[in-house]
C-alpha cells in the first residue's frame, strides 16, 4: 500500500471522515450548475455562429460588439472556464496526489482565469471601444 492510499476500511466506513463534505459538495452543485447553464446557452451560441458564418470581420466585430451579444457572450465565456476548470480538477484528482496534484489544480486554475480574462477582455474591448 502506497503513503497516499486510503485503506479500503477506511472508505467503506461510513463514520470516517473522508475529506471535505462542504468543499465536495460546492464542486458537485458547481459542476452540475455551470453544466445545466451552459445547456441554456448552447442555443445561444449556435445563432450567433450561424449569424455569424460566411461574414467579414466589420461584421462580425459590430455583431459582438452590440451589448445584448457582446456580455452574454462574456458570461458564457467566465461560466465554460469555471466548468473547465472543475471538469479538470476531477481528472488530475484521479491521477495524482500530494504536491503534484496542488501543483497540476494551481496550473489549471491559473490556465482557466487567463483563458477567462483574456476572452471577456477581448469581447469587453469590442462591446465598448469597437
Amino acid at each position: 500500500m502506497t503513503a497516499n492510499r486510503t485503506p479500503d476500511a477506511v472508505v467503506a466506513n461510513p463514520k470516517t471522515k473522508y475529506g471535505n463534505a462542504k468543499a465536495s459538495t460546492r464542486h458537485f452543485i458547481t459542476q452540475r450548475v455551470t453544466g445545466a447553464i451552459n445547456i441554456v446557452f448552447i442555443g445561444f451560441l449556435a445563432y450567433l455562429v450561424i449569424r455569424l458564418g460566411g461574414q467579414d470581420r466589420p461584421d462580425m466585430v459590430a455583431t459582438i460588439g452590440n451589448g445584448w451579444i457582446g456580455l452574454p457572450l462574456a458570461v458564457l465565456l467566465v461560466i465554460v472556464a469555471i466548468h473547465m476548470r472543475n471538469g479538470m480538477r476531477d481528472t488530475l484528482e484521479d491521477y495524482f496526489h500530494g504536491a503534484t496534484y496542488r501543483l497540476l489544480m494551481g496550473l489549471n486554475t491559473v490556465f482557466c482565469i487567463l483563458i477567462a480574462v483574456a476572452g471577456v477582455a477581448a469581447i469587453l474591448k469590442l462591446v465598448f471601444w469597437g
